[in-house]
């Protein structure tokens, strides 16, 4: 067991429009700005918009957090290398940021983590170490994995990381100005607190939703109690997002920014990643997927109660990001 002395994690603080507008400028030349395309589904008077993520290089916004943290951090610093520990898509980031950068990566991942990720890793340069799940999330919690030489770019709790996530928010609001609700996949929290920072703050009415699945839901079971809850892990092919607890030095962050969290189950991801290949010919993975319905039912519930002021419009906006092997943002207009 670890003693209190050996890990000391500071919260994050806020981030600005200022560290997401940097953030911006520092990885232009490094990805794709992504579009946002209408989903060919009938949902009522709902509209739903897909940020495509997907087409960034390595198939997944976490470019954009992996780009800036290195590029933040500075040729000195990088001279021993990267780590990170991922289930795929943070190290495919970083493994890409480092070989344009010409520096090694070591890769930490979960022995559940699936053969097509880690075979993109290897293909991208990055040095893979499969630790069961455990010695993993203890590597997410300490930032850090015994060992290992080189900096250590944390998956979520980077300020870095969230505001190069932050840089979608600025995306979405450009190209929806009027957008009224955002649902984000919840990994740990560096997606959401980064796109939500950038959203409420160029469009203060605007709600941020957390999507969970249900075998792994600690931020929804945290909202609910109003303090840190763990809850039981359990493996699935949703493997993007999940954990056992919400980070502690994120708690702060996501509660000033996440409005509430819509937990699925496992047979309504299936289902939407169903619709969103049949209808738009998109291909996602589990973390990464949000059923419309379930989105219009929460987003009609706050409208009647806790977000009655301001939502009495005709035609809400909102946004759901997806994670995955297309990683893309949806966009919904009630």
């Amino acid at each position: 067991m670890r003693s209190t002395s050996e890990v000391i994690v500071k919260a994050i603080k806020p981030l600005t429009l200022d560290d997401i507008g940097a953030a911006r400028d520092r990885i232009a030349d490094a990805i794709v700005r992504t579009p946002l395309v209408r989903l060919n589904a009938d949902s009522g008077s709902t509209e739903i918009w897909l940020k495509l993520e997907n087409l960034q290089p390595i198939g997944s916004f976490k470019l954009r957090g992996a780009g800036n943290a290195m590029r933040l951090a500075g040729k000195d610093r990088l001279q021993d290398g990267v780590v990170t520990a991922s289930a795929g898509n943070m190290a495919q980031g970083v493994a890409w940021n480092a070989r344009q950068m010409d520096v090694p990566c070591t890769v930490v991942v979960p022995d559940h983590a699936p053969v097509t990720k880690l075979t993109a890793i290897e293909r991208l340069g990055g040095e893979i170490v499969k630790v069961p799940f455990e010695a993993w999330w203890d590597a997410i919690i300490e930032h850090r994995f015994p060992g290992v030489d080189g900096l250590f770019i944390h998956p979520v709790s980077d300020p870095a990381v969230i505001a190069g996530n932050g840089t979608i928010g600025l995306e979405i609001v450009e190209d929806l100005p009027d957008v009224e609700a955002v649902v984000i996949p919840y990994g740990g929290g560096g997606l959401s607190s980064g796109i939500g920072t950038a959203v409420k703050a160029l469009v203060p009415g605007a709600k941020v939703y957390a999507c969970e699945v249900d075998t792994a839901a600690p931020l929804k079971a945290s909202l609910d109690a109003g303090r840190r809850e763990a809850v039981e892990y359990t493996p699935s092919f949703v493997d993007g997002i999940g954990g056992k607890t919400v980070l502690e030095e994120m708690w702060p962050l996501v509660q000033g920014v996440i409005d509430d969290s819509i937990v699925m189950s496992l047979d309504s991801v299936a289902k939407a990643l169903k619709l969103v290949l049949e209808r738009n010919h998109v291909v996602v993975e589990g973390a990464g997927r949000v059923r419309p319905d379930r989105v219009c039912r929460q987003r009609r519930k706050h409208r009647l109660g806790n977000f009655g002021r301001g939502c009495n419009v005709d035609g809400v906006k909102t946004v759901l990001p997806e994670v995955g092997f297309c990683s893309s943002l949806s966009v919904c207009r009630f």
